[in-house]
């Protein structure tokens, strides 16, 4: 309950860049997830994962040999994820739109999957179309980049980045309600 306060709090002050006003449910986080075979898993990426609801799975979820790196900008939910004591997890405090840059300085060239919780609909065109370019350069061939939205808005742009490869599913049990867009790398 202290978390779902505590993220209540910072919505508040950054309603502009976080676009919720509670962490993604456990219906959500399993909903984002079920397509994935973590068996297969090297590196994963996710994007915006605020307090953590969906990294929390993806830790439990992730194989020995494999590796996390999570993209936050926001200080307190980046302070808050650091705390979280996995030799799997890699926080960094930079924007979603570095991912190649990123990626690289930490000598990988490629993530088999990318999860985004990121306000798509209220982040500028220019970033969320460099945001969405660069993750499918940085996903491997039959990668997936599995974003959930509280609207419709981003399907056919999904639809042109992902060449046509996309799947939507909604998820009832999360407040508000939430659409999540399975996108897979083809050709």
């Amino acid at each position: 309950m202290n978390n779902r306060i505590n993220f209540f709090k910072e919505s508040l002050k950054n309603l502009k860049t976080l676009g919720t006003v509670t962490p993604s449910s456990r219906f959500l986080a399993a909903r984002m997830l079920k397509g994935i075979d973590f068996s297969k898993v090297e590196v994963l990426v996710e994007l915006g994962p605020g307090s953590g609801a969906i990294t929390k799975l993806i830790l439990e979820k992730l194989p020995e040999n494999a590796i996390l790196i999570c993209f936050e900008i926001n200080e307190n939910f980046y302070n808050q994820l650091s705390q979280i004591k996995n030799k799997q997890l890699i926080v960094i405090k930079s924007s979603a739109e570095k991912i190649e840059e990123e990626l690289k300085k930490l000598n990988f060239n490629k993530t088999n999957h990318i999860i985004s919780s990121l306000p798509l609909t209220i982040i500028p065109e220019e970033i969320t179309n460099e945001i969405l370019e660069k993750s499918f350069l940085v996903l491997e061939d039959k990668g997936t980049f599995i974003q959930f939205q509280y609207s419709l808005t981003y399907f056919k742009k999904l639809k042109t980045v992902f060449n046509q490869s996309i799947s939507l599913g909604f998820e009832p049990l999360n407040f508000p309600p939430a659409f999540v867009y399975h996108c897979k790398k083809v050709g």
